[in-house]
């Protein structure tokens, strides 16, 4: 007997993700109140039954202009909660970008971590499920949740497309920083494995003191080849622009970069403005209107994760597996 199909809901500004996952799984997003009031609540509730129905919420949590990170998340926390009062069987949460995730450990004393006081908000509303895509450390998003947290990776959409983009020329994948060399190198794999040759790699020193980053040797060979710096985000843009100089510097013929969640915070365009990045490659986990619209297409290409998102909500209500969904 086949599973009822899922109750497919999307939230204030997710709406145009919810929808394109929805037609990706051949569905209709399920229909929800959503009312603001005059002192600043809110309340949203589904105009659907869900009693005894396997529930699915997507909200990316990342801020903007008219709504923070923090409002966001309140309001999908409230959701799931309504969900589940309602009876809803089991409800997930499809967080395309996870609020507070960057805050996995202590650096200062008695430093807050963000990503553990998140986990136990969603647990305590009674979510089953939360679903997210590359966050900074994913053994510690996974170890901050007693619910299942399922990792999605953005990889093989960046592996799709350099693979159509690069030829035959020469290719150094490169870390920014010691710290994001198993990403790099993950990256790396999968791109030789689908290019049917050797890939290389390289990383760069990195230094931060007071605020401040430096550093710019570059561990690895990276003259004549085309650079491709991987991260998961890319915020200020810093990291990226010192990147693209360095690789440039150390004879680079052209810099091209990847990185999953396009925060771009403040200042982020005059870095990225920067000469040596010649491409910035970036998912809609949040939509780009930070950055320049001309820069859309050319200078920046945003990548689509509704099929992702789609797949692994129908392995999740169908009992399939995300591990395999992720391998190349």
């Amino acid at each position: 007997m086949r599973p009822e199909p899922p109750c497919l809901f999307a939230l204030d500004a997710s709406r145009a993700c919810g929808e394109r996952v929805a037609a990706a799984l051949g569905l209709a997003l399920c229909r929800h109140e959503a009312r603001d009031f005059e002192d600043g609540e809110h309340k949203m509730r589904p105009l659907e039954n869900v009693r005894g129905r396997d529930a699915y919420v997507i909200h990316s949590l990342y801020g903007e202009p008219g709504m923070s990170a923090n409002d966001k998340l309140i309001r999908l926390l409230f959701f799931v909660a309504t969900l589940k009062d309602a009876s809803a069987a089991r409800v997930t949460a499809i967080c395309p970008y996870l609020a507070y995730a960057r805050k996995d450990r202590r650096t200062k004393p008695r430093d807050p971590l963000g990503s553990r006081y998140v986990a136990q908000l969603f647990e305590a509303v009674g979510c089953d499920r939360v679903v997210t895509l590359d966050v900074h450390n994913p053994a510690a998003y996974q170890n901050a949740f007693r619910i299942p947290a399922e990792h999605l990776e953005a990889r093989k959409l960046f592996v799709s497309w350099f693979a159509a983009h690069l030829g035959d020329e020469a290719i150094v994948v490169v870390s920014p920083d010691a710290g994001g060399v198993k990403r790099a190198a993950a990256l790396r794999d999968s791109l030789a494995r689908a290019l049917g040759r050797a890939v290389g790699s390289a990383f760069l020193e990195k230094y931060r003191s007071g605020g401040v980053v430096s550093g710019d040797a570059v561990i690895g060979d990276v003259s004549g080849a085309t650079a491709v710096v991987v991260d998961d985000l890319v915020s200020s843009g810093t990291t990226l622009a010192r990147a693209a100089v360095a690789c440039r510097t150390h004879g680079a013929r052209r810099v091209l970069a990847a990185a999953t969640h396009g925060v771009f915070a403040g200042g982020a365009e005059t870095a990225l403005a920067e000469p040596a990045l010649d491409k910035l490659l970036v998912t809609d986990s949040i939509p780009p209107s930070r950055i320049p619209a001309a820069w859309l297409g050319r200078r920046v290409e945003v990548l689509e994760t509704a099929p992702l998102l789609a797949e692994a909500v129908r392995r999740l209500h169908g009992g399939g597996s995300l591990v395999e969904l992720l391998q190349d």
